[in-house]
């Protein structure tokens, strides 16, 4: 005589539902240790029940290892921290980027404005300062040839008295 197979489907009574989940949880942790023992595996289970009740079932092997992924969920978090932190520096100066451009200034303060146009002020004198020392170095890395020639032809004539060490042009960094 064959038995009836059973349709799979949600136990509607509660208080049944529960006694069959904890009875093939049950099975479930024991046929997955008899699996670890047998075939050397490495075996973790998770199950939450209806009422969000966290169950597990790990291997002696997986066990040990469980401390070590702890630690790099852990080190995750660090990391993931830091992102978090680095991408709200970055969006904060590529904000501030747009603004020194005069995009994305209509919802800032008459102080916030202020504020900027210091800084634009302020960002402008160095690059006017800067462009000042770089012109002045490619005129007088222009003038260099047309010195050490001059001095050739001195030298060669002889009409001119300069020391043998002359003195040397000054030098920026």
């Amino acid at each position: 005589m064959v038995r009836e197979k059973i349709k799979i489907r949600k136990i509607e009574n509660t208080t049944t539902r529960q006694v069959t989940f904890s009875k093939r949880r049950r099975g479930l942790f024991k046929k997955a240790e008899e699996l670890a023992i047998l075939c050397d595996a490495e075996i973790g289970v998770i199950v939450f029940s209806s009422t969000g009740k966290l169950s597990e079932f790990f291997s002696n092997r997986y066990e040990k290892h469980r401390g070590e992924w702890k630690l790099r969920d852990v080190q995750n978090e660090e990391v993931l921290d830091r992102h978090e932190n680095l991408h709200f520096r970055c969006s904060c100066r590529l904000n501030n980027i747009e603004q020194m451009k005069g995009e994305d200034i209509g919802g800032l303060t008459l102080e916030e404005l202020k504020k900027l146009e210091k800084e634009l002020e302020t960002g402008l004198c160095r690059v006017l300062a800067r462009k000042k020392v770089v012109e002045e170095i490619n005129e007088l890395q222009y003038k260099i040839p047309e010195l050490s020639k001059c001095k050739v032809d001195c030298w060669r004539h002889g009409s001119c008295r300069i020391a043998l060490n002359p003195p040397t042009l000054p030098t920026w960094s």
